[in-house]
């Protein structure tokens, strides 16, 4: 009986900074990437993050937005209408290097949450590029992932109630490019986390 082989997946960490909370009315500005590691049929293999990573700010599709969550990001929205990339270039070029660092590996998103990412670099690939890197369903939630390991009910998790030695000691500043190598980081321990009563 032949053992069928798994064909590898590439987990890649994905931030978005966006101006509102859904695509289309409100626009995505920036978006950072970094590869989180890799897992085959013998296991999961953490990647530095720093190695491979992807950022590019985005010229704004529309003139509406939130206030309050442009304010998170900081980003001017005026500096993106002259100096950020036409959104179809940018999703170009990140689907681009999705296929190059992925290669012979499945490329999945993960996010935490994946959930207002994923919306929005799903959308926006489909409305600029017509096809996703990922596919309709590449992605992972690491908020998920802790809930089903932690043995917890998934709106009980918050990263503030996690063990430290999860998280990654680098500082979530907002920016999509930090933001991401942050995440890997946190997936990276989180693959090779038991769960509960351990400290490794």
């Amino acid at each position: 009986m032949s053992v069928r082989r798994v064909k590898p997946s590439l987990y890649i960490s994905v931030d978005v900074e966006a101006d509102g909370p859904i695509p289309g009315p409100y626009s995505l500005l920036s978006l950072g990437a970094a590869v989180a590691g890799r897992q085959d049929a013998d296991g999961f293999t953490a990647i530095d993050p720093t190695r491979h990573t992807f950022y590019r700010e985005l010229r704004p599709i529309s003139d509406e937005f939130v206030p309050e969550a442009l304010a998170v990001s900081g980003l001017d929205r005026e500096r993106l209408a002259e100096e950020g990339l036409e959104p179809a270039l940018a999703l170009a070029q990140f689907t681009g290097w999705v296929r190059e660092v992925s290669a012979d590996a499945q490329p999945v998103m993960c996010g935490y949450p994946a959930s207002y990412d994923w919306t929005f670099l799903y959308w926006y690939l489909i409305r600029f590029t017509g096809e996703s890197p990922f596919g309709h369903s590449g992605c992972l939630d690491m908020k998920t992932l802790y809930a089903t390991k932690a043995g917890l009910p998934l709106r009980a998790v918050a990263k503030r109630t996690m063990p430290a030695h999860l998280l990654s000691r680098r500082p979530h500043t907002h920016h999509a490019l930090d933001d991401a190598v942050e995440q890997a980081e946190l997936l990276a321990n989180l693959m090779a986390w038991p769960g509960p009563g351990s400290s490794r």
